[in-house]
C-alpha cells in the first residue's frame, strides 16, 4: 500500500509541474500575443481559451480596431471559444490572459464557467500603461479584485516578461487611447 501511495505522489507531482510547464507556455503566447496586438494597433493584452492543449479561441485587445469597448481580447476569446464548440458553456477550458482580468472579462469568464483563469502580469502592470479600471472594480465589488472566489479559478504565475506588452505600449508614440 505503501508504495502505491508514493506513486501516486510521484504521479501528482509530475502532473503539477507539468501543468505548470503547459500554464507557462501558453502564457507566454499570450504575452507574445499581446506585444504583437500593440504592433498592430490593437492593445497590450491577449487571451486565449485551452480546453485539453487544444486553443479553442484567441485574441488581442480589438476594442479600437472594432471600435466596440465590449472587445477586450478575454471576451473575444471566450466569444471564439464558445462559437467553435456550439456551448455557451466552456466547463472544461482555462482561460490564458496576458494581465490580470478586468472586472468586466472576470464576469465574462464567470458567465461562461470558465473553472481557471490563469494570467501573467498584474493589475498594477495595466495601471503603469495608464489602463486603471480600479474605479470599475470598486463600484462593482467595493474593491479591487473579489475575493469569494474559489480557490485556485484565479491564478497568476509569475512570468519574467510579463510586463513587456506594456512596455511595447507605452513605447508606441501612435497609440490611441481607451
Amino acid at each position: 500500500m505503501g508504495l502505491n501511495f508514493n506513486k501516486e505522489c510521484i504521479m501528482r507531482k509530475t502532473m503539477q509541474k507539468s501543468n505548470t510547464q503547459h500554464d507557462r507556455e501558453f502564457l507566454q503566447k499570450c504575452i507574445d500575443h499581446a506585444v504583437a496586438s500593440v504592433a498592430g494597433e490593437g492593445g497590450p493584452f491577449a487571451a486565449m481559451i485551452v480546453r485539453n492543449g487544444e486553443v479553442l479561441g484567441k485574441s488581442g485587445n480589438c476594442v479600437t480596431l472594432d471600435n466596440d469597448p465590449t472587445a477586450h481580447a478575454e471576451v473575444v476569446a471566450i466569444r471564439q471559444a464558445a462559437a467553435l464548440i456550439g456551448d455557451p458553456h466552456l466547463l472544461d477550458c482555462v482561460l490564458y490572459t496576458s494581465c490580470e482580468p478586468c472586472p468586466m472579462c472576470l464576469a465574462a469568464s464567470l458567465w461562461a464557467h470558465v473553472p481557471r483563469i490563469v494570467y501573467a502580469a498584474s493589475h498594477a502592470e495595466a495601471v503603469r500603461a495608464g489602463f486603471d479600471d480600479t474605479a470599475f472594480a470598486l463600484q462593482l465589488f467595493g474593491q479591487v479584485m473579489p475575493v469569494a472566489l474559489p480557490a485556485g479559478q484565479l491564478q497568476q504565475i509569475a512570468m519574467p516578461q510579463a510586463g513587456a506588452p506594456f512596455d511595447a505600449w507605452l513605447a508606441k508614440a501612435d497609440r490611441q487611447p481607451y
